[in-house]
Parts: structure tokens; C-alpha cells; sequence
């Protein structure tokens, strides 16, 4: 479709214009300099270079279709770029500065044609996406960054901001065009939570939730437009309750674990994966998420030092872990070791699946197998750091083997080389409780 050809001292794409595009672009031929005079760098430039040209094209062709008004002004958008502009509106222009429009009208070649004109002159309008169609419009934009979630972690991610949305109309009383949300909408959101909270008992800290989902969709969304001007409706609106009293998992005691759930017979009424999913979480520290999504890939038990591998799947197991300070190695050592050789495969029953806590938290409350009602399973992580604190265990090196950002937590950038894992294993064995003969 292109090739090289010089002109003087200077590299050219020489580009003949696909028969689709022929009724945005009439001539035969595109021609671009590539800005060097070698061979070998003009042919590394040479697919990006036909790629902006493509991409352009299908940007005109867009914009005189006239097809879905977001579509049209994306199109817009990168047209006014590939000339070097930010695209802007034909009446911001209109009461801008006349050397703006001076410096547009000098962009545009001859031969141009209306696509190019209207996204150079600011004549494509700017697209009235309604609330009740924001959340999938800020899916579609934020695609590659959850491209490792998982479908339940898709669901996990939707369902709040679609809640946010539908309580966001139910305050207005009718859907809305988003850019019409204004600091009056988000006051009026702020007092139909606090109604919420007066009549049945809802809580402050769901409230915000609601405003930062809110506001983080919409700036995303203003982002992807290239307002020059970003609103921020939802600035300074928060709700504060002075009466609630914040909360913490509490770690499952020690003494507890040993004398309740390793005696036998403990966890006879459960399956066996959800029992073995809770000790690994014993032993590991690991959330309880990552032991139950992981592949069978990512449980080595024929390396010199069995482990779990914690990362971002892709493909048909793709997950999306916490953070990237989350991505680690994890030894497995004792009732954790144990667990995984009688599931090398992982947990099918519960592997992207949202309901283990529930059932783990369910069942440990009705064979009376926590303290107190406010223990929740998840309290293995925070027994297990306790553990190692008390082993002697430095903080950062806690840190690391738990999956949290150590440079977080030293307020400074960290350097030299991660912990290995025979230094993880070696710590693990530290703290590591015996293996009862009905657990083994």
C-alpha cells in the first residue's frame, strides 16, 4: 500500500489512498516527508507514519457520515490534532482571540475538504451524551486500563457506577445531558443522600462513594472531549457523619486459629476447597481473592521452592490483581504447601466468583468458629503480619512479602532488587504453624 521514495536528501512516504476512502480524499496518492535522511530510520517510521494517515482518513469518513455524535466529535478531535490543534467549538472560537482562528485558517491546505474544514473551525457540535449512558461510555474509554479484569471484576466495577448514576437521576428526577451537570446537580445529589441517610439509615461513607465515582466518570469523560475548560461539580461536595465510628477487620487471634481451627473435625461440614482456601490465606497472607481466582499456571509446585505466582492475568483467566505493588511470589509453606497439592489445579468452584466470602463468613459464624460476630474470615491477613511482627520481621520486608508498596510506606523511592523468594520462604518458616495429621 506504501513505500519509500526520496526526494533530494529527505525520506518520503509515497501512499496510494484505498477506493473507500475516495470520497473524502480525491487524490490518488498521499505523499509525507518522514524528516530523515536514513534508509533505516525512515523504514522504522514508515507503519506510523501510514497509520496517522489511516487513521485520518477514517476520521473524515466518520465525520461525513455523520455517524453517532461521540464518534464524530472523537473524529474531530484527532483531526484537529494531526494538524497540531486542540479542537474547539465554533462559538468558543467565535469569542476567543481572532489569532486563533487566524493561526486555523492557516492550517488548512488546499484541498482540504469539509471534514478537515469543520474539525479545523470548530463546525462539529459537541456530543449531548445523556447520564443514563455514561457508564458504558466511560467503559469504552477506559478499555485498556481494565483490560485485565475479569467479567465479575467488570460486573464489580459497573454495578457502583451505575448505582451512582441511577441515584444521581433520581435526584434531578429526570435524565440529564451529562455536560449539564453543573455544582446545583451535585448539591442536589449531596441533599437526596442526605434524605438517605435520615429516613433509612444509610451511610456517609456510601454517600461519597457515590460523589467520587461521579466525579471520576466525569472527568474521564470530559478528558476524552479535550474540554479546555474541565468543570468540577462535584468539588468540595462531601457528607460527614461525626457520629460513625470507623472500623477495622479485626485479625483472627492466634490461639484461636490453633485451638478451633486446626482441631479435627472443625471443617468437616464444608467443602473441601472453600476450607482449603481459608488455610492457604493462613499461611500466605494472601487476600483471599488471589488464592481462590488464581489459574493453575500460577500455583508451581514442581519449582525448587513451591509458590504462588500473583499477577495480571490475560487471555480466558484474565485478573486484575489490587495494584502492581500486589504482583509477587508467595512460598508456600505448611497447612499452605499442603492446600495446594490437594488443588494443584486451583478452585474452579469459587474462581471468579464473588460469593466465597459470604459462604466462608457465613459458616465460620454458624459452627461458632469466631470470637465474635465482628471477626470476619479476612482477619488471616491481618494475624498473619501480626505474626510476622512478632517474629521480628522488619516493616518492609512485612510489606513486601504481603503485596504492599514498601516505597509507600518509606515515603521515598525504593531501590535495589526485590526480596527473593528464598529470603520469603526463609521468613515464612519463621512463623509457619504445624501441619495437624488430619490437615496434612
Amino acid at each position: 500500500m506504501s513505500k519509500l521514495t526520496k526526494r533530494g536528501s529527505t525520506w518520503h512516504l509515497r501512499m496510494r489512498v484505498p477506493k473507500r476512502y475516495s470520497a473524502v480524499e480525491l487524490r490518488g496518492e498521499i505523499h509525507r516527508s518522514l524528516r530523515t535522511d536514513s534508509e533505516r530510520e525512515a523504514r522504522t517510521l514508515l507503519p506510523a507514519a501510514q497509520a496517522a494517515i489511516i487513521a485520518e482518513l477514517d476520521a473524515k469518513l466518520a465525520i461525513d457520515a455523520g455517524e453517532l455524535s461521540g464518534d464524530v466529535y472523537a473524529a474531530a478531535v484527532a483531526l484537529a490534532a494531526s494538524r497540531g490543534l486542540m479542537y474547539r467549538p465554533i462559538g468558543e472560537l467565535a469569542n476567543g482571540p481572532l489569532g486563533d482562528i487566524i493561526a486555523r485558517l492557516d492550517a488548512l491546505k488546499p484541498g482540504d475538504g469539509s471534514a478537515v474544514v469543520k474539525s479545523v473551525l470548530g463546525g462539529v457540535n459537541v456530543p449531548q451524551l445523556m447520564l443514563s449512558e455514561l457508564v458504558a461510555e466511560v467503559e469504552d474509554i477506559g478499555a485498556h486500563e481494565n483490560r485485565y479484569k475479569s467479567p465479575t471484576q467488570m460486573r464489580l466495577w459497573r454495578n457502583p457506577r451505575k448505582r451512582a448514576v441511577a441515584n444521581l437521576i433520581a435526584a434531578l428526577g429526570q435524565d440529564h445531558p451529562v455536560l449539564s451537570i453543573d455544582a446545583a446537580a451535585a448539591l442536589k445529589h449531596k441533599a437526596w443522600w442526605q434524605a438517605q441517610m435520615a429516613e433509612h439509615k444509610q451511610k456517609a461513607e456510601t454517600a461519597k462513594k457515590d460523589f467520587a465515582n461521579m466525579a471520576a466518570m466525569l472527568a474521564r469523560y470530559y478528558d476524552s472531549l479535550q474540554l479546555e475548560d474541565v468543570p468540577r461539580p462535584y468539588s468540595g461536595v462531601t457528607i460527614k457523619d461525626r457520629h460513625a465510628v470507623k472500623t477495622r477487620k479485626l485479625e483472627m487471634p492466634l490461639d484461636w486459629i490453633k485451638d478451633k481451627w486446626l482441631a479435627e473435625g472443625a471443617f468437616d461440614k464444608l467443602n473441601v476447597e472453600a476450607r482449603d482456601i481459608l488455610l492457604m490465606s493462613l499461611e500466605t497472607g494472601c487476600r483471599q481473592s488471589e488464592i481462590h481466582d488464581l489459574p493453575a499456571s500460577a500455583i508451581v509446585l514442581d519449582h525448587e521452592i513451591p509458590h504462588l505466582r500473583i499477577a495480571f492475568e490475560e487471555g480466558d483467566d484474565r485478573r486484575e490483581v489490587k495494584n502492581v505493588s500486589s504482583v509477587r511470589h508467595v512460598p508456600l509453606v505448611g497447612l499452605a504447601l499442603a492446600a495446594a497439592k490437594r488443588h494443584p489445579d486451583g478452585f474452579p468452584r469459587y474462581r471468579d466468583k464473588s460469593g466465597y466470602s459470604a459462604l466462608i463468613n457465613k459458616f465460620l459464624r454458624q459452627h461458632s468458629l469466631v470470637p465474635t460476630t465482628k471477626h470476619t474470615s479476612g482477619g488471616t491477613r491481618h494475624a498473619w503480619e501480626s505474626r510476622l511482627k512478632a517474629a521480628g520481621i522488619a516493616s518492609d520486608d512485612r510489606g513486601e512479602m504481603m503485596g504492599h508498596s514498601v516505597s509507600t510506606v518509606r515515603n521515598r523511592e525504593l531501590y535495589g532488587d526485590g526480596m527473593s523468594l528464598a529470603k520469603k520462604r526463609e521468613l515464612a518458616l519463621k512463623i509457619v504453624l504445624p501441619v495437624p495429621g488430619h490437615l496434612a
